[in-house]
């Protein structure tokens, strides 16, 4: 006042001190979480970015965690230096999605004081004249391509983005965002994150495999586990209690006495325009998804989805919403929001039971090397879990249904062929009654999964089941077809007596039937057991007979494993060309039809025939041969190894050698192949013993270790076969 003229007067109202402090200071922004960890990595990118004053679009599923790491991000020390008390935030959710609303609350939070701006243009002096960053949190609001006013937002936010002084920072479910913008995917906690923010809340401070355990099924996803963490610690569970109440209820769990829901979180998604306009087959959709732990595999989803004309709009559309993602050529959806879609009953899904009969379908063709549909049925490879979930969850539904148990076998039989391994579904097979028609062929496909990963003893003791059973119907053809893969069982078990026995008692019955496809199968077992039995001229002659048996072109696999079995024959005889011949002969026939296993055999013929000769490159050459051939066969795989390790032994290269057998020695862990593991386990203890000693040791090792495998398990066999 002492500074006014004579005269003069002072007329000033409150609505303009509050204009004046409005244009100065807008609105802070909410204070940053108080819980958070794990984001560091994600945080520094961030902030790099907005010091650059690059535009960056936070994407993810509701309760990923944006809108924690942007107020994270806007508190920061760097940030606050950077760009001062010009830090905004604004929630794109609380006003309705039209322009007018948009600049009117981007005028407010920023302090830019203009009344009901008509366009960006009447902001952009004020947003022009300093530098600040502005968070549009929860932008699918606005931003949803199906909302009624989308282009003009779109408009507005792009143009924003592109200001030099703006650093725009978008969180959004949806990815459709301007290009100028950095996007990043915000991902899932890491383990230690997850651990730490669930204990953080729940206020108990003795670590446990319990909450581990949850927080894994969780997929680690932040609201899930605050959520869990919230209500366990108002209700006071304790972690036994906590444990049953999750078992019980899944993800029902998730709802705080304050409303705060994950079904809500979920929902608020569904709500979009843009999953509305996709129409009913979107849920029933994301209900399939989320049933099949692998989720839809995109290279699939034609025959898996037939009925559903747009499925391919669909499913870009889901991944637009963050609804779900794409990982290794699938469509899959984190933990609990397949907990909360996936169905309860899955019978009362009609998409799903379509589907269902559409893998049954495809599952119910016949594989075999060499036939019409073999390649194709490598589709197993990539869906392999889901197919065994749908199992499982079928047979508990009606066990006595014998479609499901028929493609359960065929499924067996596909793994098999195209994926070696083991099945969770051994005790409900066992666990079917003995004279339900489908037993006796799950127990013969279920054994010889085991074949295939080496235990020699589980393939045995199912076919006797298996046998017993094909008996009582007095089913002859099947009997003997047993009988020849017990015979085999048998000589992997080094039991050769008892295994001619049966390969005899099977190629009478195939006589008997008139069967000369049957007779040449059991004649080549046969000659394997007389080669072991060392009755090698009995078993030149059955060889040769499985041979001439059945013409060659229709029975090429039969034909190349017969002149691989010769190949050892003479090898054994010490006819080393004939040998080679042999083997070169069976590894033609498998070349020209591509099949990897007869290639690997071969392969491996050879190269131990060279190994024996002490013709280490040509050993060598071999063994690389015969790793490329093990595709989708980690069996193979590790025997591969193994004989690396082997050569690398021989040739004094010990820390070569061990690194390899290591490898191997991790495959047949996982696989169970105790003999195996066992002979791996004998040829790294020499290992160890030549790199102390400094020398290699005067000793044979094979025949010590073929003995050893028949004795332990009697997986060796499969090694030779």
């Amino acid at each position: 006042m002492s500074r006014l003229k004579p005269g003069w007067q002072c007329r000033i109202s409150w609505d303009h001190v509050l204009t004046f402090l409005s244009r100065v200071l807008g609105e802070s922004p909410p204070p940053p979480p108080r819980i958070f960890f794990g984001r560091d990595g994600l945080i520094e990118e961030i902030i790099g970015l907005a010091e650059n004053v690059t535009p960056i679009a936070l994407i993810g599923a509701g309760g990923i965690g944006k809108t924690s790491i942007a107020l994270t991000v806007l508190h920061h020390d760097r940030i606050k230096q950077r760009f001062g008390e010009n830090r905004r935030f604004l929630r794109c959710d609380q006003f309705p999605a039209t322009p007018t609303h948009l600049l009117a609350r981007l005028s407010k939070v920023t302090g830019a004081g203009i009344e009901n701006p008509e366009d960006l243009t009447s902001l952009r002096p004020f947003l022009s004249s300093k530098e600040m960053v502005i968070v549009l949190d929860n932008a699918e609001s606005i931003l949803d391509p199906q909302g009624m006013n989308a282009r003009e937002i779109y408009g507005i936010v792009e143009e924003l983005g592109q200001l030099e002084t703006v650093c725009l920072c978008i969180t959004s479910r949806i990815s459709t965002v301007p290009p100028e913008c950095e996007t990043l995917g915000v991902p899932i906690l890491s383990a230690e994150a997850a651990h730490e923010t669930f204990y953080r809340i729940y206020k108990h401070h003795d670590r446990s495999d319990l909450v581990n355990n949850i927080l894994e099924q969780l997929d680690f996803h932040p609201l899930s586990i605050t959520l869990l963490a919230t209500v366990a610690h108002h209700n006071k569970w304790t972690l036994d209690r906590l444990t049953r109440e999750w078992e019980g209820r899944r993800t029902d769990v998730l709802q705080t006495e304050h409303n705060k829901t994950l079904a809500a979180t979920i929902e608020l998604s569904l709500a979009s325009p843009m999953f509305q306009e996709l129409g009913p087959d979107a849920r029933g959709l994301l209900g399939v998804i989320a049933f099949f732990p692998q989720g839809a595999n995109e290279n699939n989803v034609n025959w898996s989805f037939p009925t559903i004309s747009n499925r391919a709009n669909i499913l870009d559309k889901l991944c637009i919403l963050s609804l779900t993602y794409r990982s290794n050529g699938s469509i899959i959806m984190l933990a609990p929001l397949r907990d909360y879609f996936c169905p309860r009953d899955p019978k009362s899904s009609p998409l799903l039971c379509k589907t269902k009969e559409h893998y049954f379908t495809r599952l119910s063709v016949s594989v075999c090397p060499g036939t019409p549909g073999f390649e194709e049925a490598g589709w197993i490879v990539s869906e392999d879990i889901n197919v065994e979930h749908l199992l499982d969850v079928f047979i508990s539904i009606d066990a006595e249904s014998h479609d499901i148990w028929d493609t359960c076998a065929h499924f067996m039989e596909h793994l098999r062929w195209h994926k070696r391994r083991l099945v969770a579904l051994g005790p409900k097979i066992e666990g079917l009654r003995d004279d339900h028609s489908s037993k006796p062929q799950c127990l013969f496909q279920l054994s010889r999964l085991f074949r295939t990963v080496g235990n020699q003893v589980e393939y045995k003791r199912l076919l006797t089941h298996a046998l017993k059973l094909y008996r009582e119907r007095e089913d002859d053809r099947q009997v003997a077809q047993v009988l020849k893969f017990l015979s085999d069982a048998n000589w992997g078990l080094g039991l050769y007596k008892e295994g001619i026995l049966q390969a005899e008692e099977a190629l009478k019955i195939h006589e008997r039937l008139g069967d000369t496809e049957g007779q040449a199968t059991c004649s080549k077992e046969l000659a394997w057991l007389l080669h072991d039995d060392g009755q090698l001229d009995a078993a030149e002659k059955a060889a040769f007979r499985a041979i001439n048996l059945v013409p060659e072109k229709g029975n090429e696999s039969l034909v190349c494993g017969c002149h691989r079995l010769l190949g050892e024959i003479y090898r054994s005889k010490g006819e080393r060309e004939k040998a080679i011949r042999h083997f070169e002969t069976g590894l033609g026939i498998a070349a020209s039809f591509c099949w990897h296993e007869d290639q690997f055999m071969a392969h491996r013929s050879l190269a131990e025939l060279f190994l024996d000769e002490g013709r280490f490159d040509d050993a060598s050459a071999h063994i690389e041969q015969a790793k490329s051939h093990t595709v989708n066969d980690a069996y193979n795989l590790g025997y591969a190894m193994e004989m690396q390790a082997d050569l690398w032994y021989r040739q004094r290269k010990f820390d070569e050698a061990k690194s390899e057998v290591l490898r191997a020695v991790s495959i047949y862990e996982k696989l169970g192949a105790a003999a195996d593991l066992e002979e791996c386990m004998q040829l790294l203890r020499q290992i160890d013993e030549a790199i102390n000693n400094g020398k290699l040791l005067d000793t044979v090792r094979l025949p010590v270790c073929i003995d050893l495998a028949v004795s332990a398990q009697g997986t060796q066999w499969w090694h030779r076969r």
